[in-house]
């Protein structure tokens, strides 16, 4: 899998790599002798306040100075790009014999390195090997969807293998607490009506960019399929019926990789290309048009004007935001990163998600599955339990001394 794009700018300081001879060892736990606090006279903190305010006086005049100077913060922060790397000398000062057998290692890791990247790109010849295999499958099942074809009882057999009990359970809590869950399709409908729509809805993020407008117009979506390109990368295919918004049977959207890899192989984000939709008139479900009245003061003729804004919609995934070249890096729009590592995650999802498993997403099977996964995930999404017990322990104890209950007010916690 590839690493989303990331800013090249050097947003800190690099730091010596620790050895036992750059560390002091007053650092350290165990050395650390810390003291007892003691209370502090009023004319010490006087000092400290005072101290503390001049520091912020400074500080602000230096944020002010580079903001007003970019040429003072291109060359500082050119500066500390040449920082990055550098050796902290130890490395230099070892004896000639263990300079030597280090400089191996080194040239094993990069005998290692070069099998990884062997190892990616072999990965991905097998990815596009099994594209091929998994083709006649994908073909089958947007015969079934679309009505042309029926599944087999064999296929429908092994389709009620497939639910374990788990997946039973799950069925039956949807169906207990969903009095309104009952189906509108009726018993002589062609095919699976709104099969990739529903799939889609089901999938974070790739549901929080459909708006209900779009619903309308994915409605009329019939297949999603991925092409495998010569160069690193891939396409997603989206089909359409004939429908009332854009004349395009298909729309597509290309991921280019970089042809060069990670220090650990992987392929690197480049860009992405999207069709352009050709809308019907007035059925651009990406703008949104204002119709205003305006008066001449003198001759006090009307007219209407149309004024046209950007809305937010699922169909902007085909006019991705589009990387800066590296000269212009200064003038990058500050959610811009943030925008092209979305477009690349919601590529991805679509790939190694939605069209694997698109009947799992369909029937909302895959979404226990998803949650699992994510249980294992961020650390930071967890939080050490014995904080929340110290707090509930003080308040125990608060409440144990008065006989009525006290109201807490919010407490603002800096972490």
């Amino acid at each position: 899998m590839a690493e989303p794009i990331r800013n090249k700018r050097v947003n800190d300081l690099a730091n010596a790599a620790p050895t036992p001879q750059n560390t002091p060892a007053s650092n350290t736990y165990i050395a650390s002798h810390a003291s007892e606090p003691s209370v502090s006279t009023i004319q010490e903190e006087g000092n400290k306040i005072k101290k503390f305010t001049i520091y912020c006086i400074y500080l602000a005049a230096a944020v002010a100075n580079f903001a007003n100077n970019p040429a003072l913060l291109s060359m500082i922060q050119g500066k500390l790009g040449t920082l990055v790397g550098r050796s902290s000398g130890y490395i230099e000062s070892l004896p000639e014999p263990v300079k030597r057998r280090v400089n191996g290692l080194k040239g094993l890791q990069k005998e290692h390195s070069e099998l990884e990247v062997q190892f990616h790109k072999e990965i991905l010849e097998l990815e596009k090997k099994y594209a091929e295999k998994y083709k006649p499958l994908y073909e089958r099942r947007a015969k079934i969807v679309l009505g042309e074809a029926e599944p087999t009882e064999e296929e429908i057999e092994a389709g009620k293998e497939e639910e374990d009990e788990d997946i039973e359970e799950i069925k039956e809590d949807i169906e207990a607490g969903a009095d309104d869950a009952v189906s509108s399709i009726p018993a002589d409908a062609k095919g699976i009506p709104e099969f990739w729509l529903t799939a889609m809805k089901n999938l974070q993020p790739l549901s929080e960019t459909i708006t209900d407008a779009d619903e309308s117009a994915l409605k009329y979506l019939t297949d999603i399929h991925v092409e495998y390109i010569e160069k690193p990368g891939f396409k997603l295919v989206f089909e359409f019926a004939q429908n009332e918004y854009f004349t395009n049977k298909t729309l597509s959207k290309t991921y280019y990789y970089q042809e060069e890899t990670t220090f650990n192989g992987d392929y690197i984000y480049d860009h992405a290309d999207g069709d352009s939709i050709e809308w019907k008139e007035g059925k651009n479900l990406t703008i949104k048009i204002e119709k205003k009245k305006q008066r001449n003061k003198h001759t006090k003729a009307t007219r209407t004007v149309e004024k046209i804004t950007p809305t937010e919609s699922f169909f902007n995934f085909f006019s991705p935001p589009i990387a800066p070249e590296d000269d212009d890096e200064d003038d990058l729009p500050e959610d811009l990163e943030v925008r092209l590592e979305l477009d690349y995650q919601l590529g991805e999802e679509i790939k190694e998600k939605l069209v694997p498993k698109a009947i799992d997403w369909y029937t909302g099977e895959a979404l226990a599955y998803d949650d699992f996964e994510d249980i294992d995930g961020d650390e930071d999404d967890f939080e050490d339990e014995d904080e929340d017990d110290d707090e509930n322990d003080d308040d125990d104890s608060d409440e144990e001394g008065d006989d009525k209950p006290k109201q807490e007010t919010a407490e603002c916690k800096q972490s």
